[in-house]
This record gives structure tokens, C-alpha cells and sequence, in this order.
């Protein structure tokens, strides 16, 4: 739960960084919503995962002429295959999922992750559930009531892509953590990005849709806004990593929940929607419970191993 050794404690900048990370997401959701109205989504995906290949590359690969370490290499090959895919499906269920719901409920919906990782410990791992964590958990789910409102026909079906998101993010959370901390991060970031843009590459090949010309067609405005978007999720990651070599996890990941109030505002920037007083209520309610549930994982977990920003941020994007 502390900043990694050798690293200098500077938690306000750490917070910083995790605030910038936090506005680079919801930046990025945007830009997906937006581009999925003029763009089929899997070429937005493929966009998003292929930049951040591209950028941690020539990083990596600067680093190496400096006379740095060969962050190329991993040391667990299948982790990073495994973690590459979880976060890829993540990501589709999240882009697909966007185009139906506002970014602010999507994004809050979608943050159930850490409440979510607790059920799936219980069921599959037989983790015991302590009080305080089955009060998260059901509060966390109360939360998501309220946003959505059962009955009242604001969302209806469109609900489960977020609740999709937080699932497939919380079996990847569950999935890998026993193995963080076991490779070097700017190595994982970059590897996600390759996996990605491979899987996506090939399933393009293989599909009907002639991407070359849909591109070739896209006006400036759309491909600036397709290389913001894959700009933002490398960045957003980025500045986790370099803010877990500043402060302890325990202070930054309580701030990692400003998504939601940057998603409201780029969600109401680029289509004049704001949440009603309840979806603001529901949001609050699943910040509360789902920053508890990352507290208690830390707390719980850091006498036993080292425990990685991807274990606890709630967000995938």
C-alpha cells in the first residue's frame, strides 16, 4: 500500500495524476459515443487499442536506445494474453454499450466493479464476506437501482451493458491478481495494446466491413477525434502508472471516482444531457460503496502481496 521503493512520496501530485487519469476517461467515453454515431464501432475499438500500441512502442523502444531495460520482454507471456483479451471484451461490451445510455450512468453503472469482485470472490474463491463488505455490496447494488429506476422506462434493457462492463471487469480483476506486480507496467500497458489491436485486426479481416474505405471517407474532424480517443486511453493509464510510484494506492483510488463527475460534464458538453437529482444520488451511493470495497481490498490484501493499479481501479477503460 506504499508508493514502490526508491520512488519519491509526492501524494499531491500523485493525485493529480490520478484526477488527469480520471478526465481522460471520461473524455474517452465520450469520443467513443460520439465516433460511434458516425463510425462502426469496432473500427473506433481497433483505433483506440492500435494508438496505444503504437505509443507504448516507440516509448519502449526509446527507453531501450537510452540503454534502459528491454521492456519488451514478459515474463509471463499468458498473463498478458489473458489480461489483454478480459480488458478487450471490457472494452467492446463498454463501446457498444455507450451508444444506448448517457455517459454519466453509463460510467456510474459501469464502476460496480469493486462491489462486484467481492460476490465473485465469495462464489468462486469461497472468500469469506465480512459485514462491512456484504454492507458495500448491497449498497453498491441499491446504488444502481437508483439510477436506473426499474419501471420507470428510462433505460430498460440498455441497463445491462454497464452492469456487462462492471462484470467482465471485476472476473479480470479476479482473474490477475494474484499475478500483479509480477511484470513491469509500462511492459503490461503496452502488451494490452498489442493484444488488442491484433485481436480486432484479425476480426476486421475477417468481417464484411471494408474499414479501409469507411476511413478513407471520414471527414478531418472525425479522425482527430479518433486519434483523441486513442490518445486518451493511453494517457489515462499512463497516469495511474506514474501515479502508483507516488503515493499509496489506499490515498489515490478514492479519487480514481471523479470520473463521474467529469463524465457528467463531457457527457453534458457533447450532448446537453445532465443526470436528474436521483441518477446523482445513485452515483453517490455507488462512489460511497465501491470506493469501501477498494479500501478494504487494499487494506485486506497488502500484508499478503503487491497489488497493482489494475487490481483496484474500478474503471477499464
Amino acid at each position: 500500500m506504499s508508493a514502490p521503493a526508491g520512488g519519491a512520496a509526492r501524494p499531491a501530485l500523485g493525485v493529480g495524476l490520478v484526477l488527469a487519469m480520471a478526465l481522460c476517461f471520461a473524455s474517452l467515453d465520450t469520443s467513443a459515443k460520439l465516433l460511434g454515431q458516425t463510425l462502426p464501432v469496432l473500427l473506433v475499438l481497433w483505433a483506440r487499442y492500435a494508438i496505444q500500441a503504437a505509443i507504448m512502442g516507440v516509448w519502449l523502444a526509446a527507453r531501450r536506445l537510452r540503454g534502459g531495460a528491454n521492456l519488451f520482454a514478459s515474463a509471463h507471456p499468458r498473463f498478458q494474453l489473458l489480461r489483454g483479451v478480459l480488458l478487450l471484451i471490457t472494452s467492446a461490451l463498454l463501446y457498444y454499450g455507450i451508444q444506448h445510455m448517457p455517459v454519466a450512468e453509463f460510467t456510474a453503472l459501469g464502476m460496480l466493479s469493486p462491489v462486484l469482485v467481492t460476490v465473485m470472490a465469495a462464489l468462486f474463491l469461497s472468500e469469506p464476506v465480512s459485514a462491512a463488505r456484504g454492507l458495500l455490496v448491497v449498497g453498491g447494488f441499491v446504488g444502481a437501482l437508483i439510477v436506473v429506476r426499474p419501471g420507470s422506462g428510462l433505460f430498460g434493457w440498455v441497463a445491462l451493458w454497464p452492469l456487462g462492463v462492471a462484470a467482465t471487469y471485476a472476473g479480470f480483476q479476479l482473474l490477475t491478481r494474484r499475478l500483479a506486480g509480477h511484470e513491469h507496467p509500462l511492459t503490461t500497458h503496452f502488451y494490452t495494446g498489442l493484444v488488442g489491436t491484433a485481436i480486432v485486426t484479425a476480426i476486421l479481416w475477417v468481417s464484411p466491413l471494408q474499414a479501409a474505405p469507411v476511413l478513407a471517407a471520414a471527414p478531418p474532424a472525425t479522425w482527430a477525434l479518433l486519434v483523441a480517443a486513442g490518445v486518451f486511453g493511453t494517457a489515462g493509464h499512463l497516469c495511474l502508472i506514474l501515479a502508483v510510484g507516488l503515493a499509496p494506492l489506499a490515498v489515490l483510488m478514492p479519487f480514481t471516482y471523479a470520473q463521474l463527475a467529469f463524465a457528467a460534464f463531457t457527457g453534458w458538453l457533447a450532448f446537453g444531457h445532465l443526470p436528474d437529482g436521483w441518477a446523482v444520488l445513485g452515483m453517490v451511493v455507488i462512489a460511497v460503496c465501491g470506493a469501501g470495497s477498494v479500501w478494504l481490498n487494499l487494506r485486506d490484501g497488502a500484508a499478503a502481496r503487491r497489488i497493482d493499479a489494475s487490481d483496484a481501479a474500478p474503471t477499464a477503460d
